[in-house]
Parts: structure tokens; sequence; C-alpha cells
């Protein structure tokens, strides 16, 4: 994405909405049991919102939103993994490994027309995006705490980054 794209993408409306769209996503395949075929035409109006929505609000230039600072810390992370806290790693193989766990439980759930595994499988997928939002968002913070010790660089994620984990602070 552009740097206006990951600015837009930041606003806690575009976070926001794209959790929102997985139980409408859910919903959208379960209606295959009432309009058969015509179901598809649900399931693409939500995929197509999911792909305009990080262009779709206005750019966040200072991410105050908890879920704005996990956005810039995405943008850093991306840019730069190796400026993560070993840590992360860990936090990440879990977060996959629930997320797989759920989407396999969602998975299930939608094929077999069974309410528990599709709900707790969302839920699984939730959870671990708002886990790693949170972390993402501590690594923004860290490292925009390093950068203001270092004589205020800018907190933008297009810049250089200064590793948290050098200067002692754990995420």
């Amino acid at each position: 994405m552009s740097e206006l794209a990951w600015r837009r993408h930041a606003n806690p409306w575009s976070v926001w909405t794209r959790f929102a769209a997985l139980p409408l996503l859910v919903a959208a395949i379960w209606s295959r049991v009432w309009f058969g075929w015509w179901a598809l035409a649900p399931v693409a109006v939500v995929m197509l919102w999911l792909w305009r929505n990080p262009h779709a609000f206005a750019p966040i230039d200072e991410p105050v939103a908890w879920s704005s600072r996990g956005i810039y810390g995405e943008r850093l992370w991306l840019g730069d993994r190796s400026a993560m806290p070993a840590g992360f790693a860990v936090v990440q193989r879990i977060w996959v490994l629930g997320a797989l766990a759920g989407l396999g439980l969602l998975g299930w759930g939608l094929i077999a027309l069974q309410p528990w595994p599709a709900v707790f499988g969302m839920v699984l997928i939730v959870y671990g995006q708002l886990w790693r939002i949170d972390r993402l968002g501590m690594f923004y913070d860290a490292v925009s705490a390093v950068r203001e010790r270092s004589g205020g660089a800018g907190n933008r994620p297009s810049q250089t980054t200064s590793s948290p984990s050098q200067s002692g602070d754990d995420v």
C-alpha cells in the first residue's frame, strides 16, 4: 500500500469496520441455505468492502487511538522486521496458530452449518487480530519513545526505525 493508504487504513473507522466485516462475511456465506447461488452476491459485496476499506477513510497523521498505533506499528514492522524484539516472534507464532485453528473451526462451521464452531472460530480469529494489533501498538509506542529520546526524529513509520530492543525497552 502507498503511504497515504497506510495512513487511511490507520483510521479507527477502517480498523473497526474491517472487524465488523467478518461476521457479515460469515452471514453472507451462511445465507447459501436460503439464497442458493445468489449468496455469492452478499459475499462479493463484503469482499469488495474489504478491498476498498483501507482507502475509504480520512488519513491519520498522528496515531492517538489504540487501533491507529497498532496499524502504524504494523507499518514499522513490515518496513524493518529486525527491529522487533525477539518476544514478538513468539507472540506472532501463537497468534498464527490460533488464527489457523480459528480458520479451521470457522470453515468446519460454515461447511457443516454448525453455529458453535463458526462462532468460536470467529472469536479465535478476532482475538488473535486484537492481540496482534495490541503488540504492534506497543512496538510503535516503544519506537516513538526511542525517537523522542534521540532528538525527535518524528513518528512517521516511513522514516528509519530505531530498534526498541537495542534501547533496553522490552515490548
